[in-house]
C-alpha cells in the first residue's frame, strides 16, 4: 500500500506492511506533522524576540487552544477508524459519509467557540500569571478560537482522507497553512509590508488565517472528490445512526486526548507559575522542541494505525500485532535519535528562543533551566512513542473507552498530584516536575501494552452494525 492519489481497492489492500510500506504511507503525514511543528516553533521563535511575556503567553496560549479543541480533534480522529475499516471491506460510500460526519462535528465546534470568546478575559484571570502576561493571553485565545471550526475540519478531512489510504492531499493542505503562518506573522508581528504591528495578537490572527484558508483548500478538494476512491452508485443518505456510532467511539477518543491535556493544562497553569515565568517559558519552549520528534513519531502511529483499521475491515486481525510491533520500533528509533541529539548540544536548541535585547543574566537563567529540561524530556520520548502507537492501533480497533479510562486514572492520580505536591507544598523545582511527566508517559505506555496484549480489541465490532 503507498500513498497514492487514490485508495486501493479492497483485493490491494496491505494487511502485513513493510517498514518501506509503513514509512511510504507515514512520509505525507510526517510532513503534515512537522508543518504544524513548524507553525508552533516559528510563532515561538519570531514572538520570541518581544520578550519572555510575549513568548510565555503565545506558547501557553497555544496549548491552551489546543486544550480546548482537543475533545472535538480527539472525536474526528475516529473519522480514520471508520473510513479505514469501511475502506477495508470495499464500501467507499459508507466511507465517504463519515468525512461529512467530521465535518458537522466541526461546525458544532465552531458555535461553542464563538459562544466561549465573552469568558476568555474571566477563564485566563483564575490563573497565577504576572498580569502582562494574562493581557496578552486573553488577546490571543480570543483571536485564535475564530478559527476553531476550521482547525477541527481540518483534521476531520486529514482523518479521512488517511482512512482510505490517500495522505498526500491533508500533507498539501498543512503546507500551505504553514507556509501562510509564517508571511502572515512577518507582517502582522512585526508590521511589514505597511501593516501594523500587533505583537502577539498578530501571531494568533496569522495562525486564524492560515488555518481557515487551509481547511477551505482541503474541503474543496472534498467536495470536488479530488483524490478520493470512486463511489459507485448512490452514497446513501446521510444516517444518523451512524453519527451516533460514531460519537459512541469517538467521544471516549475525544475524552481520552481531552483528560490528558487537561491535566497538562494543570500541571502548566497551576502547578508550574510558582517557579516564575522564566521556567514556563523555558519549558514550552522545550514542549516546542519535543514536537519535532513528537509529531512525526504520531505520523508513523497515524500510518500504522490506517493499516491496522484496513487489515480489521479486511478480516485479518491476526496481521495487527506484526503492523504494531514494526510501529513501535520505527517510532521508538526516530524519538531515540532525536533524543541523542538534543543531549549533544541542549543549549544550541534553546538559543532561538530567546529575546535579542535579554540580558545576559536573564539569557544564561534561560539557557541553564531549558537545557536541563531539554536533556531531562529525553526520559519521556521513548515513552511517548510506545504510548502513541499503541493508543493508535487501539483506536483504530475501537478499543477507545479503555484508553479513556487508563489516562484518565494515571493522570489524575498519579501525575497531577504527585507533581502539585511535590512543587506547591515541598518545594520541587522545574526537574522534579518534569520526572513526573516521565513517570505518567511510562505508567500509561504499561497500561496499554498490557491492553493490546489481552487481545481484547480482537471482539470489538466497529461497523458490524452499520452493515446490518
Amino acid at each position: 500500500m503507498s500513498a497514492a492519489t487514490t485508495a486501493p481497492g479492497p483485493d490491494a489492500i496491505v494487511t502485513r506492511p513493510t517498514i518501506g510500506q509503513l514509512v511510504a504511507l507515514a512520509a505525507p503525514v510526517v510532513v503534515s506533522r512537522s508543518a504544524q511543528v513548524v507553525v508552533g516553533f516559528t510563532d515561538a521563535a519570531m514572538v520570541g524576540q518581544l520578550g519572555e511575556s510575549a513568548l510565555a503567553a503565545t506558547t501557553t496560549g497555544a496549548m491552551n487552544v489546543f486544550n480546548i479543541l482537543v475533545l472535538p480533534m480527539g472525536i474526528v480522529f475516529v473519522v480514520q477508524s471508520f473510513a479505514a475499516q469501511m475502506t477495508g471491506k470495499g464500501d467507499a460510500a459508507g466511507a465517504r459519509r463519515y468525512g461529512w460526519y467530521g465535518l458537522a462535528l466541526a461546525l458544532l465546534t465552531q458555535v461553542v467557540c464563538f459562544a466561549a470568546i465573552p469568558l476568555v478575559d474571566d477563564g485566563v484571570a483564575l490563573f497565577d500569571y504576572d498580569s502582562d502576561v494574562k493581557s496578552l493571553m486573553a488577546t490571543y485565545l480570543g483571536v485564535r478560537l475564530l478559527s476553531g471550526g476550521a482547525a477541527i475540519g481540518l483534521e476531520a478531512l486529514g482523518a479521512w482522507y488517511g482512512g482510505v489510504g490517500n495522505t498526500r492531499l491533508p500533507m498539501m493542505a498543512q503546507i500551505c497553512a504553514m507556509a501562510l503562518n509564517v508571511v502572515f506573522n512577518w507582517i502582522l508581528i512585526y508590521g511589514h509590508l505597511g501593516a501594523p504591528a500587533m505583537g502577539v495578537e498578530g501571531a494568533a490572527l496569522a495562525s486564524t488565517i492560515s488555518t481557515t484558508l487551509a481547511f477551505a483548500l482541503l474541503l474543496g478538494l472534498f467536495a470536488m472528490r479530488v483524490g478520493a476512491p470512486a463511489v459507485t452508485g448512490s452514497r446513501g443518505r446521510l444516517k444518523l445512526s451512524e453519527l451516533t456510532r460514531l460519537l459512541r467511539f469517538g467521544i471516549p477518543s475525544g475524552l481520552n486526548w481531552f483528560i490528558e491535556f487537561l491535566a497538562f493544562s494543570f500541571f502548566i497553569n497551576v502547578t508550574l507559575p510558582v517557579l516564575g515565568t522564566s521556567a514556563i517559558a523555558a519549558l514550552m519552549s522545550v514542549m516546542q522542541l519535543n514536537s519535532v520528534a513528537f509529531m512525526p513519531a504520531f505520523a508513523l502511529a497515524s500510518a500504522g494505525a490506517i493499516f491496522v483499521g484496513q487489515a480489521i475491515g479486511k478480516d485479518a486481525r491476526d496481521d495487527v500485532p506484526h503492523t504494531v510491533r514494526l510501529t513501535m520500533m520505527a517510532a521508538a528509533g526516530w524519538m531515540g535519535l532525536v533524543g541523542a541529539v538534543y543531549v549533544v548540544a541542549p543549549r544550541f536548541f534553546m538559543r532561538p528562543f530567546i529575546a535579542d535585547d535579554a540580558s545576559a543574566a536573564a539569557t544564561e537563567q534561560f539557557l541553564q533551566i531549558g537545557a536541563h529540561m531539554l536533556v531531562l524530556s529525553c526520559l519521556w520520548q521513548l515513552f511517548d512513542a510506545a504510548s502513541m502507537v499503541l493508543s493508535e492501533a487501539l483506536r483504530a480497533a475501537g478499543d477507545t473507552l479503555f484508553c479513556f479510562l487508563a489516562r484518565f486514572g494515571i493522570a489524575w492520580a498519579f501525575f497531577v498530584p504527585g507533581a502539585w505536591l511535590t512543587v506547591r507544598k515541598f518545594g520541587g523545582d522545574e526537574s522534579a516536575a518534569v520526572l513526573w511527566l516521565a513517570g505518567y508517559l511510562g505508567l500509561l505506555a504499561l497500561a496499554l501494552w498490557l491492553r493490546f496484549r489481552s487481545g481484547r480489541w480482537r471482539t470489538i465490532e466497529m461497523t458490524e452494525e452499520i452493515l446490518v
